[in-house]
């Protein structure tokens, strides 16, 4: 990307009448170096000995932050409809705004299907960062760092670390002019702010970790039902939880709360490439918290619910009282097949893309409930809670006692191609990943 300033900004830059998200820059789309990094290479990166020269860029004319930010202006696939922006924002903030810069930001399914057009809330298209067609910045997740504060801004100071307060923010970008910023910024870490803890921790602790802290408590109570269970003599551990898509963000969450909690839980995972990867991946979400893992074949086996009862559930005597369905299809219909009467299933993805037909046989002779769970509507109901929920999982992983889910990083500096990034976005949805993709921000 290049950008150069037309004539009337040039003017209206220096009699300081310039202010605004990019009106009045001219932008054109050139090739560059780009660098992309797992975790593992980071620790091996190149420095200047190396003979890599790195620049900041931030810094424009008369003092003007330069930013980029993915965006789109019509829906699609992320590698056909997403393109770089490259704008410039003013030194001189509105009262109650602040200046940020991103540290580390996930790729989210659901910001995928925001950018196909196929997520629940549609965003709206803005002119305001100056691109030729009304466009979004798309991403609802991020670690962001104060730069800079304007007038009347109360709760923030420059170097705190925030994330967004609420969803639709647009995340996918390096830089950005945030208004009435003490109500859609949350600081981090309460009194203690960043101190032990790492952006990436930041980053992805508003989406996945929520979502299973919520499911888990919100629909069954199953630490009063482990209490009861004690308390009567007839519970042989802690209350059950079946969950497929066990490996996902939300279902390393969920095993991590199940044991922190004193629950048991079953997890259900995919095949891995081979035997081996299989086993190898079982033995870490065990080693993590869970109970119980099987592959998916194991649970669409005839002899799971036989299973269920012999070799888990004490006879049967212990319930099974909540299923998480992130999948659906089979592997939905078998959740239901293996609930204790009066049981829920709580659903919250359909990453099989088959329809589940609720079958009426289990709803009037099992009693069971069928709920569904959107975090962006549980927040913009609980904001409260939500600070609460985020400040308690942030503090957890300060004490070393929750693990945020594995990462592929992917290096976003000042240089990198558009392709990578695309690219990087685009793969969110597709085959086995080592973990989930999260933009880091290098020289910005």
């Amino acid at each position: 990307m290049k950008t150069t300033l037309t004539p009337v900004a040039r003017a209206a830059a220096a009699t300081g009448r310039f202010s605004g998200y990019g009106h009045g820059l001219r932008t054109t789309t050139t090739t560059t170096p780009f660098v992309l990094r797992t975790a593992a290479a980071a620790a091996a990166a190149p420095t200047a000995a190396s003979g890599l020269i790195f620049r900041r860029h931030k810094s424009g004319p008369y003092g003007y932050t330069q930013a980029k930010a993915l965006v789109f202006s019509r829906f699609g696939e992320p590698a056909d409809v997403l393109s770089v922006h490259q704008h410039s924002i003013s030194p001189s903030l509105p009262d109650g705004s602040v200046l940020i810069r991103a540290l580390a930001c996930p790729v989210n399914p659901a910001d995928v299907n925001t950018i196909q057009g196929t997520y629940g809330v549609k965003p709206k298209f803005s002119p305001l960062l100056g691109t030729s067609e009304p466009s979004v910045i798309p991403g609802n997740e991020g670690c962001f760092e104060v730069v800079s504060v304007g007038n009347g801004v109360r709760g923030l100071k420059k170097g705190d670390w925030v994330i967004p307060a609420t969803t639709g923010f647009g995340t996918l970008r390096t830089h950005a002019l945030v208004e009435d910023a003490d109500k859609k910024l949350m600081k981090v870490g309460g009194d203690k702010g960043k101190e032990g803890l790492t952006p990436l921790q930041v980053a992805t602790v508003s989406v996945n970790p929520c979502s299973a802290y919520r499911m888990l408590k919100d629909y069954v109570d199953l630490i009063q039902l482990s209490v009861d269970g004690f308390a009567k003599g007839t519970a042989s551990g802690g209350a059950w939880f079946l969950q497929n898509g066990a490996n996902s963000g939300v279902g390393r969450s969920a095993i991590q709360f199940g044991k922190l909690w004193g629950l048991r839980s079953i997890n259900v995972v995919r095949e891995r490439n081979t035997p081996e990867e299989t086993e190898e991946l079982k033995k870490e979400l065990k080693e993590l918290g869970a109970t119980v893992v099987v592959t998916e074949n194991e649970f669409l086996d005839r002899s799971f619910t036989q299973r269920l009862k012999d070799e888990w559930t004490n006879g049967g005597k212990d319930p099974l009282m909540l299923g998480l369905n992130c999948v659906g299809g089979k592997n939905a219909a078998q959740i239901v097949r293996s609930l204790s009467p009066k049981g829920v299933m709580v659903t919250y993805g359909g990453m099989s893309r088959q329809s589940f037909p609720f079958p009426t046989g289990p709803q009037i002779f099992k009693r069971l409930r069928f709920e569904g769970f959107w975090l962006s509507a549980w927040a913009e109901e609980n904001p409260e809670e939500k600070k609460r929920m985020i400040n308690e999982i942030l503090e957890l992983m300060r004490e070393g006692k929750f693990k945020a889910a594995p990462a592929q990083e992917v290096t976003w500096s000042w240089d990198t191609e558009e392709k990578v990034l695309k690219d990087a976005v685009q793969g969110t949805l597709e085959g086995f990943r080592s973990g989930k993709g999260v933009f880091v921000f290098g020289e910005t």
